[in-house]
């Protein structure tokens, strides 16, 4: 069974939804309380036990300074571990540019010539955290690591999913489940129309003939549902699974209620935090 050891990031978006703030710097930095979305992704391919991450940015959109090496501020913080300043390490590091703003499968053809083997892709503006509470404050998701692991088992295309509640599907690709074999998808269904509460949630691994078929199901024919298309044609094989993630919150940055929700949400899951936090909630919503 071929390893995987590439990890795509799709960072290429702009985030209008996030405006001002994502006018002045990327999406992908904004913190959740104190550490940036993008350390936690970086955290999350770390644990999966990825080499390469290749990042795919836009034109105008940079990520260098973030990561460049600051470990040397390490030490006016001894309480935070130190690798969070130099979170690049221990990874290889490619950026990759999206000429033109074609949906996610466009970005990932941009890195597909430096990927030789089966990959696992991560949208940047969604974060996928363990539910239970951390031991530490800075603590890496798993919900990678259980991707690639399912993948490795059959060694077929697998998607990442969560169950979502019954007034949202109308926001996500749901699926159709068969044990583990996706059955069907339907794009923003409503809830009548919806096969499921099981969505897609941004991670998934594909296999080393992604790139040839991006060719055959390209953007020109099927715009921003290309990777839609692509599943469908492993789903129609009978090839594509799906792995629903369990005790995993699903956090989305792309609009600022959802990001709100997710800072109040995860403060109260911080074990350094928690105690507080619910003290002035409590006191905050008793006004």
């Amino acid at each position: 069974m071929e390893q995987v050891r590439d990890a795509i990031l799709v960072a290429a978006g702009l985030g209008t939804r996030m405006f001002p703030v994502s006018a002045l710097q990327p999406k992908e930095t904004l913190p959740l309380v104190d550490v940036p979305l993008l350390t936690h992704l970086v955290m999350e391919a770390k644990a999966a036990n990825m080499e390469r991450l290749h990042v795919v940015l836009s034109p105008i959109k940079s990520l260098d300074a973030f990561f460049a090496d600051q470990s040397t501020l390490a030490a006016y913080r001894k309480d935070i571990d130190a690798t969070l300043f130099n979170i690049g390490e221990g990874l290889e590091i490619q950026t990759h540019i999206q000429l033109e703003p074609k949906g996610v499968g466009n970005a990932i053809e941009a890195a597909l010539d430096a990927i030789d083997g089966p990959m696992l892709i991560m949208l940047g503006d969604n974060l996928l955290m363990d539910i239970h509470a951390p031991t530490t404050a800075y603590q890496a998701s798993n919900a990678s690591r259980h991707l690639v692991e399912a993948y490795q088992k059959s060694g077929e295309p697998t998607v990442a999913l969560m169950e979502v509640e019954a007034e949202e599907v109308v926001n996500y690709g749901i699926v159709d489940l068969d044990g583990t074999h996706i059955s069907s998808i339907v794009e923003k269904p409503t809830l009548s129309e919806a096969p499921s509460r099981y969505a897609l949630c941004g991670r998934y691994v594909f296999p080393a003939t992604t790139q040839a078929l991006l060719e055959t199901y390209s953007y020109a024919l099927h715009g921003d549902l290309q990777t839609i298309a692509l599943q469908e044609h492993w789903m129609n094989e009978g090839r594509l699974h799906g792995l629903v993630l369990q005790d995993t919150q699903w956090y989305d940055s792309g609009s600022p209620l959802l990001w709100l929700q997710a800072q109040v949400d995860h403060a109260l899951r911080r074990p350094d935090l928690s105690p507080s936090m619910r003290a002035w909630l409590s006191r905050r919503l008793s006004d």
